[in-house]
C-alpha cells in the first residue's frame, strides 16, 4: 500500500484491542453485529492485517447441508468475512471497497471446523487508483488437517472515496 491515508475504523478498532483470544473475540462480536449474516457461521477473526486475514469457523449443525457437511454457502460466507477483514485492514480511508464477483471451487468434503486465509498477492497502489480498481483477494478454505477444501478469488471494486 502507498500512500500516507489513515487506516479505516474497523482495523483501528481492532489494533486497539488486545491481540489475544479475548481481543479475536470482542473483535468478531463486534463485527458480527456490523454485518449479523457473518454470524452465521459464527466466524473468530483470528489474524488481520493490511494484506492478510485468517478467519475460523466451527463444524456445528448450522453449517450443515443435507450430508451433514460444512455447507458450501456457508464456505463462501467465511470466504467473504476473511476477505472483508482484509480489505478493512489494507483499504486506507482515502478509497473504498465492495465485492464484485466471487469464483468458488468445491475441492473437497468439509468435516471439520475451517479456516479462511485470505490474501493479495501483491502491495495496492491506492494512490493510482482514482477511478476505480479491481482488486482480487485470494482466499484458501483449509480443514483442521491443512487439507484446501474450498478455494475462492474474491473481486473486489475499489474506488476513491
Amino acid at each position: 500500500m502507498t500512500g500516507s491515508e489513515r487506516t479505516s475504523p474497523t482495523y483501528a478498532l481492532r489494533r486497539r484491542l488486545p491481540s489475544n483470544a479475548l481481543g479475536n473475540a470482542l473483535f468478531s462480536l463486534g463485527m458480527v453485529a456490523r454485518v449479523p449474516y457473518f454470524g452465521t457461521v459464527l466466524p473468530l477473526v483470528q489474524d488481520m492485517e493490511p494484506g492478510f486475514c485468517r478467519v475460523t469457523a466451527p463444524n456445528w449443525f448450522g453449517v450443515h447441508n443435507h450430508i451433514g457437511t460444512f455447507h458450501a454457502i456457508a464456505a463462501c460466507n467465511l470466504a467473504e468475512a476473511a476477505m472483508g477483514m482484509l480489505m478493512e485492514a489494507t483499504t486506507p480511508t482515502s478509497h473504498r471497497w465492495i465485492p464484485k464477483a466471487m469464483n468458488t471451487e468445491y475441492l473437497a468434503k468439509a468435516t471439520t471446523r475451517l479456516t479462511a486465509e485470505a490474501r493479495l498477492s501483491g502491495d495496492i497502489d491506492f494512490d493510482a487508483i482514482t477511478a476505480g480498481s479491481d482488486v482480487v483477494v485470494s482466499v484458501r478454505i483449509l480443514d483442521t488437517h491443512g487439507v484446501e477444501v474450498v478455494h475462492c478469488d474474491i473481486t473486489t471494486w475499489v474506488t476513491p472515496a
